[in-house]
């Protein structure tokens, strides 16, 4: 057994061991989202239990001094999330101990993640790369101006019946079937959809999360159709905490954005582990989805 994946270590004389992340209690991971500034409300935590998978870092007076997160689709590719190491946990090198389990976990499969600048260096010594930046815009939404619909374009809330069009749709941009996870978050999500020639080439959900409501996925061919379907969300929002996180840096969907009152607040990178997570750029065609705003950094 490595000293990555032993079954427990000490960490400032307190022995600590692994558990499963669904044994502990939720309000002792919220306070561990809490003590690094993390947004995560306790129902946002439950969302991720639910759906997913992970561990926690226990010391031996019930103290959470970490926790780490999988969130397969299919059988070959799985995001990471939900790593959060506390500063003695950092100091005493078991944020590799914690996370030797997690990929012990996923063996076999290709990973991605979106790593804060604080994490950036323990995933490239897991030998993880660099792809591409995700751009965290958030604030008080001021209301937008109108804007015109594209030529041939129409919008309309989400109906159940759209879960298989908007996967097929997301399955495109994001390179693997989330249909479990859209149809959970259409549970709980407002959405907008642009139908042209019968078929809906665009869509946009946003849901409660941390200080307010976040806005993914987006998912478009354009950045008029983008905006199309964020525009909704962000006049019902006019003047409440919202945010979007995109790989927009520029161009007309990142200036619309900035026109709702959210300008980038913080910048981290998207990594994989295996097979590239992303398109190389230059790569996709003039028609084809991509993701224009993601789900959340935890779930890509």
């Amino acid at each position: 057994m490595s000293a990555l994946t032993s079954e427990s270590r000490f960490v400032d004389s307190f022995e600590t061991r692994i558990a499963d992340i669904d044994s502990v209690d939720i309000d002792k991971l919220h306070a561990l989202s809490m003590s690094v500034a993390w947004p995560h409300r306790r129902e946002d935590w439950q969302f991720l239990r639910d759906f997913g998978q992970g561990i926690a870092a226990i010391d031996e007076i019930g103290r959470i001094l970490g926790s780490a997160m999988w969130f397969p689709y299919g059988g070959r590719f799985a995001t990471i999330g939900m790593v959060i190491t506390s500063p003695r946990l950092q100091a005493n090198g078991a944020g590799q101990w914690l996370m030797g389990h997690a990929l012990d976990q996923v063996a076999g499969r290709n990973l991605g993640l979106n790593a804060t600048r604080a994490a950036r260096r323990l995933y490239l010594s897991l030998n993880f790369v660099r792809e591409a930046s995700v751009f965290q815009c958030h604030g008080e939404a001021i209301l937008p101006p109108d804007v015109e619909l594209p030529p041939g374009a129409a919008i309309r809330a989400v109906e159940a019946d759209d879960l298989e069009a908007i996967a097929a749709l997301d399955s495109l941009a994001f390179g693997t079937d989330r249909t479990l996870l859209l149809a959970r978050l259409l549970a709980n999500s407002k959405g907008v959809v642009l139908i042209r020639a019968g078929r809906i080439e665009a869509f946009s959900l946003c849901r409660r999360f941390g200080r307010g409501h976040v806005i993914g996925p987006v998912v478009a061919s354009n950045d008029a159709d983008a905006i199309a379907v964020v525009h909704p969300h962000a006049v019902e929002h006019a003047g409440a905490f919202l945010r979007v996180d995109t790989r927009e840096k520029g161009g007309t969907f990142a200036d619309f954005l900035s026109r709702c009152g959210l300008p980038i607040y913080d910048i981290v990178t998207t990594m994989s582990l295996g097979d590239p997570w992303l398109p190389v750029p230059g790569r996709r065609g003039m028609h084809e989805p991509k993701t224009y705003a993601l789900v959340s950094h935890t779930l890509g």
